[in-house]
């Protein structure tokens, strides 16, 4: 975990923090080596806030990895990049809340086909 909370975290985390919806986030939550930057267990969600760092190769590789991973473990993830969070705050809000009115748990695809064909 980091010691430090970017200012972009920190303008997200004071929407988050209020619980939107009920929906209660932690931040900085640890899950099999990774950290989330804002998780809703309820949801099954992960909300990241990406900086300048993810633009390299070798990051953008992790990334990659840690969304398989994520979906494996059937949590949904909405990535943001710094800019976004800084420009254009109100649309990363309504893309959140948008995803919090659907409540809807994120189902990998094979299990949503499996649940679907029974």
């Amino acid at each position: 975990m980091r010691d430090h909370t970017t200012e972009t975290e920190q303008k997200i985390w004071e929407f988050l923090k209020m619980k939107p919806m009920g929906y209660k986030f932690r931040r900085q939550h640890p899950l099999a080596g990774y950290v989330l930057d804002f998780y809703c267990h309820r949801l099954r969600l992960s909300l990241e806030i990406d900086g300048g760092y993810h633009i390299q190769k070798e990051q953008k590789e992790k990334d990659v990895e840690r969304t398989i991973y994520l979906e494996n473990m059937e949590i949904s993830e909405i990535r943001f990049t710094n800019e976004q969070v800084l420009n254009d705050y109100e649309t990363i809000i309504e893309i959140i809340n948008s995803k919090l009115c659907a409540g809807t748990p994120f189902l990998h695809p094979t299990r949503l086909f499996a649940e679907r064909n029974a």
